[in-house]
């Protein structure tokens, strides 16, 4: 998969994707009950076992755990994609998803498919899994991390020859990875704010008015999220 992080030039990545996704899709999302268990720990809401073990394995290496800032799973993205599939996004509720539907379309017109976002990892995940299978002998969270990368690069690049109704699957997780590693973490990924640290945002700050003048400075005070919390 081209550009995967945890590259040398993850940081640089993580910072310029982050202003794009730390509040995308978001809005009427499911929130996250506090406090969340350990990730290994956590009952999902929507996904099954086996589609959470490979969410898990997936997330952990779109950003991977090696590297100067927290991984996926240290921030809980699992979690997030989750409870988001469970909610509102999941549903596509309020998408406007009557016909006519082309999947096959060109995907610069749109979203084109009938399924909502929570059907399409519903179907795509298993037919991945077997395509995993019959290409690389197990399924994708039994492979090693070179394995991974490379079946995930075939997702990414259509090679695993998805029916056109999910064949968006792998940009739907790798925005979902990237908006549960930017997101508030009341919506149950981005734990601990260490996202927002690692990349020095500030967060869910009232004002900066005071900082304005002192651009040559960083700005002191650690990250804080829409309901309070402080990193």
């Amino acid at each position: 998969m081209s550009n995967l992080l945890g590259r040398p030039s993850r940081r640089g990545f993580l910072k310029g994707t982050a202003a794009g996704t730390a509040f995308a899709a978001i809005g009427t999302s499911v929130k996250a009950e506090q406090p969340l268990p350990p990730l290994e720990e956590y009952t999902p809401s929507y996904l099954t076992e086996a589609e959470y073990t490979f969410i898990m394995a997936a997330c952990g290496r779109l950003i991977p755990s090696e590297g100067n800032g927290p991984g996926a799973l240290e921030t809980r993205v699992p979690v997030f994609i989750d409870l988001q599939l469970a909610g509102d996004f999941g549903a596509g509720a309020d998408w406007y998803m009557e016909g006519p539907h082309d999947p096959s379309a060109n995907p610069l017109l749109g979203y084109q498919t009938p399924l909502t976002p929570a059907e399409i990892y519903r179907k795509a995940i298993p037919l991945f899994q077997d395509w995993c299978q019959k290409t690389h002998a197990h399924t994708f969270e039994n492979l090693d991390a070179q394995t991974q990368d490379a079946a995930l690069t075939s997702l990414q690049n259509g090679d695993v020859g998805l029916p056109d109704d999910v064949r968006d699957f792998f940009s739907l997780l790798l925005q979902n990875t990237k908006e549960g590693y930017f997101a508030d973490p009341m919506y149950g990924g981005n734990y601990g704010m260490q996202a927002w640290t690692f990349i020095g945002f500030p967060g869910a700050r009232a004002a900066y008015t005071e900082w304005v003048p002192h651009f040559d400075h960083a700005y002191p005070l650690s990250a804080v999220s829409i309901s309070g919390e402080r990193a």
